[in-house]
């Protein structure tokens, strides 16, 4: 008879059920180990799942059985990519074996990857698969012990966290020694704690308040400045003034960096913003996301975070122009023969570039390369890309008697609070989780309100500087995050004329 255990494989950060089928078919005479045949369109780690799957089961003291093996993965049309298959595989032949009832695998999800003593190592995912498994009815989840905390997330659904392929056995066949893992928001929501604050920060205060008013309102930031005028420094403390990650973003980020394999070291939910800083080397898959079965790249780790790209004009062209769509929808879409995947990537940009490509340029004490070559270096980032970064700041580099006398800035706690006080304005306006960036067209004009001066000034303004369409809607939307970090309820013209001053006047 033919047994079958509940799994699941992953598709971009999305989990797909798969079955597990076991059949034992005639008693194999001489030594069976080459008798063990695996189908359903498995990739080379599932395949070598054979040779841990035999071994785990008999160093884990249960019988291997002595009859032709034949494993089948479905659906076969899906490929199948990783070892987590390896605890379904083992637990549907000790069932076909007769080790445990095979009803019990009946409303059981399980995952994980087998050591060659049974023990189970953790898996990639599972807060993705606990979502599944909730989704589709199942009654239990049977994970690696490393995973329970970040999978019981699903409330709804038993979670159990098993260390080895023997514990697993002995919780279907009825043990009582087992408790499910339990989600206790008390216990399991954290805040984080940085090791950077903005009180490290000396000078530079227009730098800092418009990093303050794109974390307010969600806007991407692009820093001109010479090399060691701070730029990194201050990208480094963006996370610590967002406001804390609430539970659905925390399972969010959660889902992403699991599924991307960069979570095994970390139990539980991620609750700090990411911070992600590729090199400018990387390549157009490392940033956007990709591969064969695609996964998440550096905007989607970015995700309700920070993304930093430092020396941002050194990049190639690909990848900056790659960078609009989740710019402006928020997500990204990569397509593949097979199958289209669309990965969230509601990031903070932060840019940062030299002005020239020696960095000398308007330094009085270091003389430039030449004027043609920095305006090849700067005509690297095109018009399209600069429109949708809302502010633009020159970060300069101090002398020595400022670093020398000048105190420390403000906390990056201080700072928070007013963010935080920004943040929750736009959710009463907008809704839960949007902030200003991300208004329409429509609702700028429907909440972003101006008096009869502050008309006239974005009509002067619209006509000095030649402002397209998008960017006159961008100033808008950066002029409201000032009108709500003030607690003003309309947009009055000095928010205005500060949005104005975040302007390139190159790109405009």
């Amino acid at each position: 008879m033919i047994a079958q255990a509940h799994s699941a494989t992953l598709l971009g950060i999305d989990a797909l059920p798969v079955v597990v089928e076991v059949d034992l078919q005639g008693r194999i005479d001489g030594d069976g180990d080459r008798y063990f045949i695996l189908v359903g369109l498995p990739d080379k780690a599932v395949q070598e799942s054979k040779e841990r799957v035999r071994t785990a089961i008999r160093n884990s003291g249960l019988k291997f059985p002595s009859e032709k093996v034949m494993c089948n993965l479905a659906p076969g049309d899906i490929r199948k990519e990783g070892p987590a298959l390896d605890l379904p595989m083992a637990i549907a032949i000790c069932a076909a074996s007769g080790i445990l009832p095979r009803e019990e695998l009946a409303d059981t999800v399980m995952l994980g990857e087998l050591s060659l003593d049974g023990t189970l190592r953790p898996i990639d995912g599972a807060v993705s698969v606990a979502l599944m498994a909730l989704d589709r009815g199942f009654r239990r989840l049977i994970v690696p012990e490393v995973n329970a905390a970040e999978a019981a997330v699903a409330v709804g659904i038993d979670v159990y966290g098993v260390k080895t392929l023997l514990d697993a056995v002995e919780l279907l066949n009825g043990s009582s020694l087992f408790a499910p893992q339990r989600f206790d928001a008390g216990r399991d929501v954290c805040l984080p704690e940085y090791a950077v604050d903005y009180s490290d920060v000396k000078g530079q205060r227009h730098a800092v308040r418009a990093l303050e008013v794109a974390a307010a309102g969600g806007h991407n930031v692009l820093m001109s400045g010479p090399p060691g005028s701070g730029k990194t420094m201050l990208a480094r403390r963006m996370p610590t003034i967002l406001p804390p990650l609430s539970l659905e973003e925390s399972i969010a980020v959660t889902r992403i960096f699991s599924a991307s394999g960069n979570k095994r070291d970390v139990r539980g939910l991620i609750w700090e913003r990411s911070f992600r800083s590729p090199h400018h080397s990387a390549s157009h898959a490392a940033i956007v996301g990709g591969g064969t079965n695609p996964r998440p790249g550096e905007v989607s780790l970015a995700h309700f975070g920070v993304l930093f790209l430092d020396e941002f004009p050194e990049f190639g062209r690909t990848v900056l122009e790659a960078l609009r769509q989740p710019l402006e929808d928020s997500e990204i879409t990569v397509s593949r023969v097979q199958n289209t995947i669309t990965f969230p990537a509601e990031c903070i940009l932060i840019a940062a570039m030299n002005p020239c490509p020696c960095g000398f340029k308007g330094l009085p004490e270091e003389r430039c390369i030449g004027q043609s070559q920095c305006e090849r270096y700067n005509g690297r980032i095109s018009g399209p890309l600069r429109d949708r970064i809302d502010i633009h700041i020159e970060v300069p580099r101090l002398k020595p008697e400022e670093l020398l006398g000048m105190t420390p800035g403000e906390p990056s706690q201080v700072i928070r609070d007013r963010v935080v006080r920004a943040r929750d304005l736009q959710h009463q306006r907008l809704g839960k989780h949007r902030v200003n960036a991300k208004m329409s067209p429509r609702e700028i004009r429907d909440l972003v309100a101006l008096d009869q001066e502050s008309k006239d000034f974005m009509l002067l303004v619209s006509k000095r500087l030649n402002l397209s369409a998008r960017v006159f809607d961008r100033i808008l939307k950066v002029g409201r995050t000032i009108a709500d970090l003030s607690g003003s309820a309309q947009v009055q013209k000095n928010h205005l004329a500060e949005a104005v001053q975040y302007r390139d006047r190159a790109s405009v």
